[in-house]
């Protein structure tokens, strides 16, 4: 039906609906599965490439085999957090709508529908538990599970309970470097689960004295349990994590005792430099309050960068004996 007016062809109010709403179908086709990749958090995924550090460490990344079990579980672990990502999203977003830049979130700004994150999340973590059962081996599958509940029971509790909660995101990071071992066959030295732990307590506390510093005025604005510590509490755990982990590393190297056999240097004695300098060089970032966003530090600052290529460069020459 058409009503005309003064010489001009006025469409109906309802076609006009019918056409707005036809309209918005391609919109919002490719906006919810944008928003959903957006709440798996692409950038946090370089975080799963711990997932090499155990076959690193023992010097076993050498075969096509190795490779190919290694990108499996990568793929693994990397649908388990973003499942996390999903339901943690999914339960907080009337929280996140009050929050400056969680409200940006997709499923606090409304462009992911909160049951459509959670089904997604749950898809997810039981695809990757199952996968893991079929395509690896039962243990992996159960350090996947674990991993699940774990942050389950994170993002519904334990993120409000102090010191547990570094202590879970600490051995979310642990989890991820203990899976490659785990799927491969590989054991795990206490050097490398000491080194490993305290490293990523650093980063974790580092992050949360950040989070502390730069929200100090606006406390109203981020999760409760961020104002019951203290900026000094957090610093003393970043540095105290920071000297264990740098302690552990240099007994491992120096456990050796010299130059190994076939090896032109002691490189495991040389990588415990490199290893301290990179400690050092985040602190920095950690000292100013702008080591928030871990990803960003290790990926944007070049020195960092450069030391750790130095330093796996030294490493990778110590494990294989060169």
């Amino acid at each position: 039906m058409t009503e005309r007016t003064s010489g001009a062809v006025l469409l109906d109010k309802p076609a006009v609906v019918r056409e707005r709403r036809r309209a918005r179908v391609p919109w919002a086709v490719v906006a919810v599965p944008a928003g959903l990749l957006r709440t798996a958090r692409p950038r946090q995924w370089v975080k799963n490439v711990l997932v090499v550090a155990a076959p690193v460490a023992a010097g076993q990344l050498v075969s096509w085999h190795t490779a190919a079990r290694l990108a499996l579980v990568f793929a693994l672990f990397t649908a388990a957090a973003s499942a996390v990502y999903l339901v943690n999203d999914a339960r907080d977003a009337d929280a996140d709508r009050a929050h400056p830049v969680k409200c940006r979130r997709p499923v606090a700004a409304g462009l992911v529908p909160v049951p459509l994150a959670y089904a997604t999340g749950i898809l997810l973590g039981l695809g990757a538990a199952v996968a893991g059962a079929v395509l690896c081996n039962p243990m992996t599958a159960a350090l996947l599970v674990a991993y699940l509940v774990m942050q389950g029971a994170y993002c519904l509790r334990l993120k409000h309970v102090l010191v547990v909660d570094l202590a879970v995101v600490t051995t979310g990071f642990l989890m991820r470097a203990m899976i490659g071992g785990v799927a491969l066959g590989i054991p795990l030295s206490r050097w490398f689960l000491i080194t490993t732990g305290f490293g990523a307590l650093f980063m974790v506390a580092a992050k949360r004295y950040s989070e502390a510093v730069q929200l100090e005025g606006a406390r109203g604005a981020t999760r409760a349990l961020l104002t019951q510590y203290t900026t000094g509490y957090l610093r003393f755990v970043w540095q105290l994590a920071a000297g264990v982990a740098v302690l552990g590393y240099c007994l491992w190297a120096l456990e050796s005792g010299g130059v190994a056999h076939g090896s032109l240097l002691p490189w495991r004695q040389l990588s415990v430099i490199a290893f301290i300098l990179a400690v050092l060089r985040y602190a920095v970032f950690a000292d100013r309050g702008t080591a928030g966003a871990p990803e960003d530090v290790v990926l944007r600052d070049r020195p960092l960068a450069v030391i750790g290529v130095a330093w796996a460069a030294m490493y990778g020459m110590a494990v294989t004996d060169l």
